[in-house]
């Protein structure tokens, strides 16, 4: 019937699902500077909101919110990497994640992000919810830190500490021997130095060489 009263209902929803269609088809034409602009600023919001995240939870304090860490950080604060006559000191994250002194820092960073959920769940499951527990599991968890630090030959502690910047004038006799070793062999920081900023372990890795020993 052409002069039917009754409102058309199926009209706007045809019109709106060809009018969306049509304007992926025919999508609105930007020029090269609006789309410059617009991906400036998202690149910036993108990039700033990792990064300000990535730093936020670098921070010591953050760190510490999960109590088990207490432990070592108690443990950090009696040794001369936190506290010095020159005044330097370290952080959690200086150790524990690669600082952004280079570009490929930033994918050692963002793997150490995501390697850290393992003691999200350990507080969350109870593994080292306690100073027993912790104590229990240091040898396991110190060497898993030993193991990530070779494979970045040493790159935490290379931040710092450079074999090319050393002076072997102001070094004692027996550490200018073994650098000059450690050169010549190719090693690592972490080969020699384990256990110099937390309780020290050499006696647990004797305990555990001795139970491998026939």
């Amino acid at each position: 019937m052409p002069n039917d009263p009754r409102p058309d209902t199926h009209t706007p929803k045809a019109q709106t699902r060809g009018g969306f269609i049509a304007w992926l088809r025919r999508p609105p034409k930007w020029s090269l500077f609006s789309m410059l602009v617009i991906g400036s600023i998202l690149g910036i919001l993108i990039w700033g909101g990792l990064n300000t995240g990535m730093e936020w939870t670098n921070r010591t304090e953050f760190c510490l919110s999960c109590h088990e860490m207490t432990i070592p950080a108690e443990e950090l604060k009696k040794t001369v990497h936190y506290k010095n006559r020159t005044g330097t000191t370290v952080s959690c994250a200086d150790c524990h994640v690669a600082s952004s002194k280079s570009p490929g820092d930033y994918g050692r960073k963002l793997e150490a992000k995501i390697m850290a959920a393992r003691d999200v769940l350990g507080k969350l499951t109870g593994i080292v919810d306690t100073p027993e527990k912790f104590e229990a599991h240091r040898l396991t968890m110190a060497k898993r830190v030993w193991a990530r630090m070779k494979a970045s030959d040493s790159q935490e502690c290379r931040n710092c500490h450079k074999f090319d910047t050393m002076d072997p004038a102001k070094q004692k006799d027996r550490s200018v021997v073994k650098h000059e070793g450690a050169i010549e062999d190719g090693k690592t920081c972490i080969e020699c130095h384990q256990g110099i900023a937390h309780k020290p372990v050499h006696q647990l890795l004797a305990q555990e060489d001795a139970k491998k020993t026939p």
